[in-house]
């Protein structure tokens, strides 16, 4: 099976929602939507599904333009963010009633709801009904009525975003085994980043209606090709700095230097801006070639087992992303260490010159 967005736009109340979108799917492929709230990704979905029509552009299934086609008409099945059940059926019936409805065999829906239920650790829990499971249970159950259904195309619009931090890594790795062992074309929807990078696959980056990168997951969160892109695909969003080069170093604000060695060895004199994620800053100098940079604390925030520090180096707000739980006293002195190794170039306009895997975008 094969699937083609071809020159997609969507315009509500003069709204642009989504602006020339074009994308290609096959088989098999797991593929991310990645963006922030209002960039589009729900809107596209919805369109994939048939629930709503584009002002302009096709969706085109196995060369046959299914643009109008009603979404009862289409194979496929999708999940949203609140899950979905029927409160006084079982969970067997739950999973069971799209099968009922194009009224398959009944030992067929018997073997089949079992199944999927096993793979999604529902098997001893299919005579209850919704109410007597936890969140996280009856997102499950969602999950399993989606995929019993077998569908060529299966659509999930950020469907673990209600559940508890425990419960969405143990549900990521889940479904990560079951896209594996399944043939159908997976679309799925997150605003974060390490979700996106757990899931793998392929990417596609969107930002207010636009797409601004796509590729293979990993590849891309190495080599954003813009500095939106790098602060669409870092939590929290990169952190960016002005620089310039002149014949022999890198300088960073007033007084930091920095050899133009390893990756940085190609820059030419000139005007940039350097890119570095927060879990690249350190309390504690890593190596003898990290930089130090002198800030002033403005907020810690502690999150579970990490701490994110908000500090200003001159007139330049960064995050220190470190792991385990940090009081920092507002407006105090401290010293952040960076690794030139782990820096990201720009183009003053915000284009990728070099990432810190030694390569440009063009090789």
């Amino acid at each position: 099976m094969s699937i083609s967005i071809e020159n997609i736009n969507l315009t509500i109340n003069e709204e642009v929602y989504l602006k020339d979108i074009s994308i290609d799917f096959e088989s098999g492929s797991t593929n991310i939507f990645l963006g922030r709230t209002l960039a589009g990704k729900t809107s596209l979905l919805r369109i994939m599904a048939g629930l709503d029509r584009p002002d302009q552009g096709r969706i085109i299934v196995n060369g046959e333009d299914v643009t109008g086609l009603s979404v009862r008409k289409r194979n496929i099945s999708m999940v949203y963010q609140q899950f979905i059940n029927y409160p006084s059926f079982t969970i067997y019936e739950n999973i069971a009633s799209p099968l009922k409805i194009i009224g398959m065999d009944k030992k067929k829906i018997d073997r089949r709801v079992r199944d999927v239920a096993e793979m999604l650790h529902l098997e001893s829990m299919l005579d209850r009904i919704p109410t007597e499971l936890s969140g996280g249970q009856q997102q499950r159950c969602a999950i399993a009525r989606a995929l019993v259904k077998d569908s060529n195309l299966l659509l999930l619009d950020e469907p673990l975003v209600n559940l508890d931090y425990k419960l969405r890594e143990e549900l990521q790795i889940d479904l990560q085994n079951i896209f594996k062992e399944r043939d159908a074309i997976v679309v799925y929807t997150t605003t974060e980043p390490t979700e996106a990078l757990k899931l793998g696959g392929n990417i596609v980056v969107l930002d207010e209606g636009r797409m601004i990168q796509t590729g293979v997951t990993s590849q891309v969160f190495h080599r954003p090709s813009s500095v939106k892109v790098a602060e669409v695909f870092s939590d929290p969003p990169i952190n960016l700095l002005q620089c310039s080069v002149d014949d022999s170093a890198l300088r960073l604000g007033e007084d930091l230097s920095i050899p133009l060695k390893g990756h940085l060895s190609p820059l030419s004199p000139g005007k940039y801006m350097a890119g570095i994620r927060s879990n690249h800053l350190y309390l504690n100098s890593q190596n003898k070639s990290n930089v130090q940079l002198d800030t002033i604390v403005e907020l810690a925030e502690i999150n579970g087992s990490e701490t994110f520090i908000h500090v200003r180096h001159e007139n330049t707000k960064l995050v220190v992303q470190e792991v385990g739980v940090y009081s920092q006293k507002i407006d105090s002195k401290i010293m952040v260490y960076l690794d030139p190794a782990n820096l990201f170039i720009f183009s003053e306009v915000g284009s990728l010159i070099l990432s810190p895997d030694n390569s440009s975008p063009e090789k």
